[in-house]
């Protein structure tokens, strides 16, 4: 990864756990952990009670490619 780092925590769980850390700072974003109601690991923001999946990041994701998209074009979506 370009910008981000994932270091393995040691916690006595069944299952992995996951720092999200920005490489330049340190600064951990937040954690890759299982979430049981849903089944699946998700992303936990540091700090706040909003949980990601990998649909909801891919959405995030897709959103964000649309923005640069219309930006590459100069704006004439504007």
């Amino acid at each position: 990864m370009k910008y981000l780092c994932f270091e393995e925590l040691e916690v006595k769980t069944k299952t992995k756990q996951f720092a999200i850390k920005n490489k330049a700072s340190g600064i951990v974003l937040g954690y890759v952990k299982w979430y049981a109601p849903w089944r699946r690991y998700c992303f936990f923001t540091e700090n706040t009670y909003f949980i990601f999946d990998a649909n909801c990041l891919a959405d995030i994701k897709g959103f964000l490619d649309k923005l640069m998209a219309e930006r590459k074009l100069g704006g004439r979506n504007r």
